[in-house]
């Protein structure tokens, strides 16, 4: 089973603070340039890399880690552009566009010495990422003759895991917000790739969804809750789970309301904490009133007081949003969590009326920047000079 480990967890109103040790924020551009307003199948696809889609800008990167002091990022890819349609899901990649990939991942861990979260940005499915979240066949589904194998998935993760085996400061995120599916079979593609990883040789640290677009207010809920998770097994005992959580009214962070407050992860919480397990809330966001400000930094408080929560990253930055938002605004253009973000109007984006005011305050002095990525972190620390 998933490692469970000792200790008591402290309540919300406890005086000491739990550690982090992994916090940043998620990056966005990857997945970008295939919507169709009219589902057109392929489209955008491959797709031209700098001019449709992007994973990182390394000046971005370097004012979080350099000035933000943060150690961690999610970068989100495609599956149908690292594993073409005329390929299909698998162990064959297209190499340019891991190259692409590879550079990215490179410049956080080897350059600025931070850790990155590998993100297919596919909502457990394989096909058609034209009108994302709601397009593709869901991998593993037996009655979708056109769905690609939970076997397909496992030999993809197994091929992604062997070739950053050595990387230490990989993260292996399985998968973003699987949904409208039976939880039995995220639990099945899950345990595949978790299988894949280690038969890879890869140790890191592997994040596994669950069900229900991984919301952590809804963990323990309905008929076929994602605490049937319990049954995942890793051999290396370094599996958290991953959590998402967003504060306006119908929890999808499209809204510019805020109207959740963190007592919404008290279930998931509970559950994390009676079966010793750990969890990474990998998005979160809000919009930029002053409600918002209080309710989020009391989201991020919350997961500091709760030592199941080994780390967080913010949604989103990103070289391509422009003036749009990545969440919590109502289609407004209030810009993003990428630095020098502007809002559609000239003023100030999302970075600094929401990371620079409230986010960053919260980040903590010291986390772990040496190490393989591990359910327990490793030894906190500032953050290193480098040559």
């Amino acid at each position: 089973m998933l490692l469970r480990t000792l200790g008591s967890v402290a309540a919300i109103a406890a005086t000491v603070s739990a550690k982090f040790f992994y916090v940043g924020v998620a990056e966005s551009s990857g997945e970008f340039g295939v919507w169709s307003e009219t589902s057109q199948k392929g489209f955008g696809l491959p797709g031209r890399f700098g001019v449709d889609y992007s994973f990182i800008d390394k000046k971005g990167i370097d004012v979080y880690v350099d000035q933000n002091k943060v150690n961690l990022f999610r970068i989100a890819f495609l599956l149908e552009r690292m594993c073409p349609l005329s390929y299909g899901l698998g162990a064959k990649f297209n190499e340019t566009h891991f190259d692409f990939f590879k550079e990215a991942v490179d410049y956080v861990t080897k350059t600025k010495g931070a850790y990155c979260i590998l993100d297919p940005h596919n909502y457990m499915r394989y096909n058609d990422p034209s009108h994302q979240p709601m397009t593709g066949s869901i991998i593993g589904d037996t009655s979708d003759k056109t769905a690609a194998t939970t076997a397909q998935f496992g030999a993809f993760w197994g091929e992604l895991a062997g070739r950053f085996k050595d990387n230490e400061k990989v993260i292996f995120g399985l998968m973003n917000e699987p949904h409208d599916m039976k939880t039995s079979l995220v639990i099945q593609n899950n345990q595949a790739a978790i299988d894949a990883i280690r038969k890879a040789g890869a140790n890191q640290l592997i994040l596994a969804p669950g069900n229900s677009w991984t919301g952590g207010h809804s963990w323990t809920e309905g008929t076929d809750p994602s605490t049937q998770l319990t049954k995942l097994k890793d051999p290396q005992n370094n599996t958290a789970f991953d959590i998402h959580e967003y504060l306006d009214s119908d929890f999808s962070g499209t809204h510019a309301d805020c109207a959740q407050s963190a007592s919404k992860l008290a279930g998931v919480t509970t559950w994390l904490k009676q079966n010793k397990y750990k969890a990474m809330i990998t998005e979160f966001g809000s919009g930029n009133s002053t409600q918002c400000a209080s309710m989020l930094g009391d989201l991020i408080k919350y997961m500091d007081t709760n030592d199941v929560y080994i780390g967080w990253t913010a949604w989103a930055a990103g070289p391509f949003w422009g003036t749009n938002s990545a969440c919590c605004a109502d289609s407004k253009q209030w810009g993003s969590l990428e630095p020098g973000s502007k809002a559609g109007d000239g003023s100030p984006g999302l970075y600094d009326t929401v990371w620079v005011k409230t986010i960053q305050p919260l980040v903590p002095k010291q986390l772990v920047w040496n190490g393989t990525s591990s359910v327990n972190g490793g030894a906190l620390g500032y953050k290193p000079t480098r040559r």
